[in-house]
């Protein structure tokens, strides 16, 4: 007898929200005139509307990874396209808007450092090397806030793959873009632009770290990291680095913007671990979006039998932060 063992993390299927739920509603929506309902949604949701459309729009939908489930409802889509952290359009968390100023189309992405042959591939040439999926995935804010959301991308091994790293690269560092022209954000000297983020092989090879290119069915938003962000379900948010351009391997730890900005609050490893507190804040719950109360913070947010055994022997290590 084939018995099949669900994960801690697992909803029973009766509880999971249907896919056709949030498909079809989106259907509806866009059949009763998509502008007056957005233009009557919130102040600036036009200008969400008017911006140029993705030309990767026709990839979408892309069928569903049903090995990845949530213990929780989805998200509603306005909630979690007009909540964002995105410091490269400012500090607030209502960026939508100006976000809309970032040109997606030409967008190229470096592969570089420690790898056999460099190379430089226009986004949509990347598309199609690829194969594209939806995921379901939790995601947990630092700032103590979380959603859960449908991905669509493809995992970041296969990047690895396409690199062909050297044996002797240990880590990934990631950048995202600069352009203060349109991101007034960058024009603030005290940050250190731009956005880098980094891991370790063994993290950016999991199953799990997965590279966005849509969610809830099409193009990932501007505001949300277009056209390319990561998503590392099992980390703080702040290590899902936006709208990146450039893959480097190397064999020194990337210093990541907010741990060389407040290296004593946000460290490499950034693992969500409800036991261990922000310096200004309690990690053991969080607020949910769209959601009433708060829920208990699970270690590694949920995630733990994935990626536990990537930090075994580490404990001199500061994990969590």
């Amino acid at each position: 007898m084939l018995i099949k063992r669900k994960r801690g993390w697992e909803l029973r299927e009766s509880e999971a929200t249907p896919e056709s739920v949030f498909r079809d509603r989106r259907r509806v929506v866009q059949a009763m005139g998509m502008g007056a309902l957005i233009a009557g949604a919130a102040p600036g949701a036009a200008a969400l509307a008017a911006a140029p459309a993705d030309p990767s729009a026709g990839l979408y939908p892309v069928k569903r990874n049903e090995g990845y489930t949530l213990d929780r409802p989805i998200t509603d889509e306005g909630l979690a396209t007009t909540y964002n952290n995105f410091y490269e359009f400012g500090s607030q968390k209502t960026i939508a808007e100006d976000a809309q100023e970032l040109p997606i189309r030409p967008w190229s992405v470096v592969i570089d450092g420690m790898v056999d042959k460099p190379m430089t591939l226009a986004i949509d040439d990347l598309l199609k090397r690829v194969t594209l999926e939806e995921r379901l995935y939790r995601h947990r804010c630092v700032e103590a806030w979380s959603m859960a959301v449908p991905w669509s991308g493809f995992p970041l091994k296969a990047l690895v793959d396409l690199a062909q790293p050297l044996g002797s690269a240990k880590y990934l560092r990631m950048e995202t873009f600069q352009n203060p022209k349109v991101a007034h954000g960058q024009k603030q000297f005290w940050y250190p632009w731009p956005y880098i983020e980094g891991m370790t092989m063994a993290e950016a090879t999991n199953e799990l770290a997965f590279l966005v290119t849509g969610m809830y069915g099409k193009p990932v938003p501007r505001q949300d990291g277009a056209p390319l962000r990561l998503a590392l379900p099992w980390k703080y948010g702040f290590k899902s680095i936006k709208s990146i351009v450039r893959f480097s391997f190397t064999d020194q730890r990337p210093v990541g913007f907010w741990e060389k900005l407040q290296g004593n609050e946000y460290g490499f490893w950034a693992n969500v671990n409800p036991e261990v507190p922000h310096p200004r804040w309690s990690q053991a719950s969080e607020r949910v979006l769209g959601a009433e109360g708060r829920r208990p913070t699970l270690l590694y947010n949920g995630y733990g039998e994935y990626v536990a055994a990537l930090y075994q022997g580490l404990e001199g290590e500061r994990l969590f932060m």
